[in-house]
């Protein structure tokens, strides 16, 4: 089985890397927008099946395609990616002080027409930010990239969240627990 992985993300590149899986990368455009009907994980999973759906028609039978997308939800809106510095700022401003939920939808599409889909949630908690914080964070790391406009690996995952219930890794953009779990049953084995 080759597994090519759909995704710009430099951390789930780097996540799959040290999980030891070899990968080929393969990207193509694709629209992120979804249906106002959906909530929390249903548009995690909608948006790695849409994107998935993209690459179907090039995959040969060998082949496996991995998309992804996380989202942060805080009660029932969705944090998507910031448009800019002043979106990022709002969007922090609203998540200090509070819990938060991350869900990243995973889709693993064959070329041989199996499809596994999949969302995995973890809850985070961050604690209460000076407005001096939050400025320093988007102006210094430039979150404009991330979903909820942070990166638990940054400099603002080290100060302001205090608590994490679930994967670290899921909120990293990839659940690698249930990632791997879902490739050993599609028939993927480590080189011994």
């Amino acid at each position: 089985m080759k597994l090519i992985l759909a995704s710009n993300s430099p951390r789930r590149r780097q996540l799959l890397t040290d999980l030891g899986v070899p990968y080929t990368m393969r990207l193509q455009e694709v629209d992120e927008s979804f249906p106002e009907h959906l909530r929390r994980a249903e548009v995690a999973e909608y948006l790695a099946a849409h994107k998935a759906s993209v690459y179907r028609a090039g995959l040969a039978p060998d082949e496996v395609v991995l998309t992804a997308d996380t989202i942060v939800c805080l009660d029932d809106n969705v944090l998507n990616k910031p448009a800019d510095a002043a979106e990022a700022v709002q969007m922090l401003s609203r998540l200090q002080g509070r819990a938060h939920d991350v869900f990243t939808g995973v889709c693993l599409l064959g070329g041989d027409g199996r499809q596994v889909l999949f969302s995995d949630q973890t809850r985070v908690i961050f604690r209460a930010l000076t407005r001096a914080e939050i400025e320093y964070y988007v102006r210094e790391y430039q979150p404009l990239d991330k979903a909820g406009a942070y990166g638990a690996q940054d400099w603002i995952g080290m100060v302001a969240v205090t608590r994490l219930e679930g994967s670290y890794f899921n909120v990293m953009g990839l659940p690698v627990h249930r990632v791997w779990d879902e490739l050993v049953k599609l028939g993927f084995a480590l080189n011994a």
